[in-house]
């Protein structure tokens, strides 16, 4: 660490970074008064006392540190009150061998329970080589999961905010992952990025979504032997149908094959299926998911009192499915899984916006189409359990 003339004015570098670089010091000192300035690696570090609220004081400040290229926050060191400034970076560094990787292993993962889940006749456990047959069942999980987080990476670009490429998770479930995250960093300059950030992965999903569906329509159904058909009756799963996808087989008068268990869609629908179940549960507004920060952009501090509401709607929906419904509790546990999770997110909060002024109409109602295409994506049993 370089200390800095104990006065605050003097100017120290680290790594080639100077207070000279910051903004002028009697712009920060009209809201924070300085008695201690230093360097730390490549940080600015201010030491002081508001002149106003902490929280007006940094978004009096924020904008004037974004200007000169840093990211900023307000934090206590010690007792004391610490601005610490730390140099933007919004592109990438480097090769992102771990995203790579990542990426890579969800190929593999999808290509594998493709092959072993729905194509049947290959077998990947005998003979691994059958995986390269379900290329069009990966490519399609991928690609629908990849714009989602894409969608998002690009409007963070777009605003500034750094975040970083979509990590994939490979794991062998019935879709061989778990989807895919990118990972923001810094603050949120205002309710404006929060939304934008926020509804650009859901529809962006959702475009690559409809094409795959469409796409995988057309193609011809996977032909299942007897001998499948009644093994899976008695301890396979049948996944629901969500109202986006039944409407987007009438609008191309495809038939989905509900009714002949001998033949089933082809493979590439299921990755449609997975854009529009994961673009639901994205949509659910609490906490830091998708549909938690379009809320918090559209209400303000009022996100509060509706994301309180969703645990117990979720309890609720897996309550009526095994009471009423008669599903047995391992079809209903999605539910229960996603309550829970839903009070974490919760209680953890959705992302403050440093500027936190109201949205325009435009897009307010952007996101009321957003959810509502949300609910087209609805299915009260994604998956059940059949015994």
């Amino acid at each position: 660490m370089d200390d800095v003339d104990s006065a605050g004015f003097g100017t120290g570098r680290a790594d080639g970074r100077s207070f000279d670089d910051g903004p002028p010091l009697e712009r920060v000192e009209s809201v924070f008064t300085i008695y201690e300035i230093r360097t730390e690696g490549d940080q600015l570090l201010y030491y002081g006392d508001p002149r106003v609220h902490p929280e007006q004081a940094l978004r009096e400040l924020w904008p004037v540190f974004r200007r000169a290229g840093y990211e900023l926050q307000l934090t206590t060191r010690y007792g004391e009150y610490v601005l610490v400034a730390e140099p933007v970076s919004v592109g990438i560094d480097g090769i992102p061998w771990t995203n790579i990787v990542l990426l890579l292993s969800t190929a593999i993962s999808t290509l594998f329970v493709g092959a072993l889940w729905w194509y049947p006749g290959l077998d990947p456990v005998a003979n691994p080589v059958d995986i390269v047959h379900a290329w069009p069942f990966s490519l399609a999980i991928l690609s629908v999961l990849g714009v989602h987080e894409l969608g998002h990476y690009a409007m963070s670009r777009y605003h500034e905010v750094d975040a970083s490429l979509p990590y994939f998770i490979p794991i062998p479930t019935i879709i061989g992952t778990m989807g895919a995250v990118i990972k923001l960093k810094g603050q949120m300059p205002d309710r404006k990025a929060l939304f934008d950030i926020g509804v650009a992965g859901p529809l962006a999903g959702l475009v690559a979504t409809v094409v795959v569906a469409v796409v995988g329509l057309h193609m011809p159904p996977v032909t299942v032997p007897e001998s499948l058909v009644q093994e899976a009756e008695s301890g396979g799963l049948r996944l629901g149908i969500p109202p986006m996808l039944e409407l987007l087989a009438t609008a191309v008068d495809q038939p989905m094959y509900t009714d002949d268990p001998t033949r089933n869609i082809n493979p590439v629908v299921i990755g449609a299926w997975v854009g529009m179940f994961v673009t639901f549960l994205n949509l659910i507004p609490v906490g830091q998911l998708d549909g938690g920060h379009i809320l918090r952009a559209m209400t303000g501090e009022f996100h509060e009192t509706i994301s309180a509401l969703v645990p117990a709607a979720l309890f609720a929906l897996a309550a009526y499915l095994y009471y009423v419904g008669g599903y047995g509790a391992q079809t209903v546990f999605i539910w229960v899984f996603w309550g829970i999770l839903a009070i974490v997110l919760a209680s953890a909060g959705a992302a403050r916006p440093v500027t936190d002024e109201r949205l325009g109409t435009g897009r307010l109602i952007v996101g009321i189409v957003t959810f509502g295409l949300g609910l087209l994506c609805f299915m009260p049993v994604p998956i059940e359990i059949l015994q």
